[in-house]
């Protein structure tokens, strides 16, 4: 079989096996992510799984560096990317992804030994003396309306000191309107 009729082969059964699965998200035909965890915990984490062109005979690309990973420390993530590609050095010439998700499912606590519990806080670097003499960048700030004292007077004789203005403040009075105007005289 060549390395299409292959990657059909195991696109079909990942599609089979991961049918209603929330954790299993394909992205494309050859790009496929498993999150494990749950969702909010410090301990859960997505591994993408990329076949090139020549898999299943070439190792697939391992990713760890989804943003959803950026609260995982680096050893960890280095852990399970080591970890996925010795297991798919044994699987070469197989269909290996389902493989892949399984183990680090079966070694989930061993790979995340190292993972603290709660976010790990990076330290503030420290400022040098070139970067503290450079001047501040200043932000263009908005300008405000200016209204005169007497504007002002108006506004809060209408609106009261809270300026919510209530619906309709502006909306045209209309029996004052047509009684300005006056009533036009048809000729009969």
């Amino acid at each position: 079989m060549s390395s299409t009729e292959l990657q059909e082969e195991e696109l079909e059964v990942l599609r089979s096996i991961y049918d209603g699965d929330p954790c299993f998200k394909a992205l494309n035909d050859t790009v496929f992510q498993y999150k494990y965890g749950e969702d909010g915990s410090y301990k859960s984490f997505i591994v993408e799984v990329s076949w090139s062109p020549a898999y299943p005979e070439e190792l697939p690309t391992i990713n760890m560096d989804a943003f959803y990973n950026n609260h995982i420390i680096q050893t960890v993530k280095d852990a399970v990317k080591t970890g996925v590609l010795q297991q798919a050095e044994e699987l070469l010439g197989m269909s290996m992804t389902f493989s892949l998700f399984e183990w680090v499912k079966d070694n989930l606590d061993t790979l995340l030994a190292e993972q603290p519990e709660a976010p790990v806080v990076q330290p503030k670097a420290t400022v040098t003396a070139s970067e503290e003499k450079s001047p501040p960048v200043s932000t263009p700030k908005e300008k405000k309306e200016t209204l005169s004292k007497s504007q002002k007077r108006r506004m809060f004789d209408r609106f009261g000191a809270t300026m919510d203005k209530p619906r309709g403040w502006n909306w045209v009075d209309i029996i004052k309107h047509l009684s300005q105007t006056g009533s036009q005289k048809q000729d009969e």
